[in-house]
């Protein structure tokens, strides 16, 4: 299972790059971007969206990790987990059904 920090990580050590030449580059603090890669804290959308283009990484996928990240982290100590997620996925479907309707 690979977590946001990881793909981060490994997509900076594949190119060679130091911490500070991806920071410039993406004008994202470098101490933000070591603690992004140790899972310590989840970055913005638009950093991810940065991020990703830098990388020449999937902005979907990357995305996708993101927001399962985030939302793995906020359920991790949930006893109703399966039940949220399902009332969760009607609720966008609603909301999804309602945009195509204006």
């Amino acid at each position: 299972m690979q977590f946001l920090g990881n793909i981060l990580s490994k997509a900076r050590e594949e190119k060679g790059l130091i911490l500070r030449k991806v920071s410039a580059m993406v004008d994202i603090d470098q101490s933000l971007i070591s603690k992004f890669e140790k899972n310590e804290r989840k970055p913005t959308k638009d950093q991810i969206i940065r991020l990703a283009n830098f990388y020449n990484l999937s902005e979907k996928d990357l995305l996708i990790t993101w927001y399962s990240d985030k939302i793995a982290n906020d359920l991790k100590n949930t006893q109703a987990t399966t039940e949220i997620l399902r009332v969760a996925e009607e609720k966008i479907n609603y909301y999804k059904s309602n945009i195509n309707e204006e």
